[in-house]
């Protein structure tokens, strides 16, 4: 695919890097030079990475330090993904399992999240509590101690709010994929832009959105809270691109989710 020409500084938030061999559990497999190539044709200058799903039981520590290594000299900026052991729903069933459900060895635990937070090498952490389960009420402390954004994988099995309860209501910093609504959820994607306006933690990103008016909305009532993210490999950055920059919307607005946002929400984007 040829470079796209744009004249904006562009970061990218929501990017997934395969360090690990063999193939991802899901999606296309994409390694750091490939993603790096990717990046640049777009007219992306640095992007915030995350390892893909590991099988269950594996954890996420060998991964995310592969990620981290991995970012060393790119453009890329290293989050650390954490799993957890409580289902993630909120229906009555969840609640009542999640009375019972005991961290494995595997799994994130405060340690692990302070170790992740202390130093250069992650940025910021990632949770799809969808394939990965969410965290413990004392895991999730330590992120909110840590002062870190946390990137969430939105969806009808984690939707807009079951982030508030369990990250917003904490003092985190949320960015969440998709509006909160993949796939293609549209009434998650509004709940998502009505909680813009009861936490000011509360951000959203723009990959796998694909309802124009949507995106429209959310970058004219809340131009400081949309980030840009292509969803990279899932979907080539320069189409990601393209979605936002076809938009009938201030440039003002779109220059501050291309760049402005992102790199305040996550300082080493900058």
């Amino acid at each position: 695919m040829l470079e796209l020409e744009h004249g904006f500084r562009v970061v990218d938030v929501h990017a997934r890097l395969d360090v690990e061999p063999g193939a991802p559990p899901r999606g296309p497999r994409v390694a750091a030079e490939a993603l790096e190539r990717h990046l640049h044709q777009a007219g992306v200058v640095r992007a915030a990475v995350a390892p893909p799903a590991v099988p269950e039981s594996e954890g996420y520590l060998r991964a995310n330090n592969a990620v981290a290594r991995h970012a060393i000299d790119r453009p890329f900026v290293a989050l650390a993904r954490l799993d957890g052991p409580r289902d993630p729903t909120g229906d009555v069933g969840a609640r009542l399992r999640n009375l019972g459900a005991a961290r494995a060895d595997y799994h994130a635990d405060p340690d692990d999240v302070e170790r992740y937070a202390y130093g250069e090498r992650f940025h910021g952490f990632r949770l799809d509590p969808q394939i990965d389960g969410l965290p413990d009420a004392e895991t999730l402390d330590a992120v909110a101690d840590a002062d870190l954004p946390v990137f969430v994988h939105g969806g009808r099995g984690f939707p807009p709010d079951a982030a508030a309860e369990t990250l917003l209501e904490r003092g985190v910093t949320v960015v969440q994929s998709h509006f909160g609504g993949h796939p293609l959820d549209r009434e998650s994607m509004h709940d998502a832009l009505s909680l813009l306006g009861d936490y000011d933690t509360y951000h959203l990103d723009t990959s796998a959105v694909r309802y124009r008016d949507v995106l429209e909305r959310a970058l004219r009532e809340h131009p400081d809270r949309v980030c840009f993210g292509s969803g990279v490999p899932d979907v080539h950055p320069n189409v990601a691109l393209m979605e936002l920059l076809t938009l009938d919307v201030p440039e003002d607005a779109m220059a501050r989710a291309f760049d402005a946002n992102p790199t305040r929400v996550l300082p080493a984007l900058a």
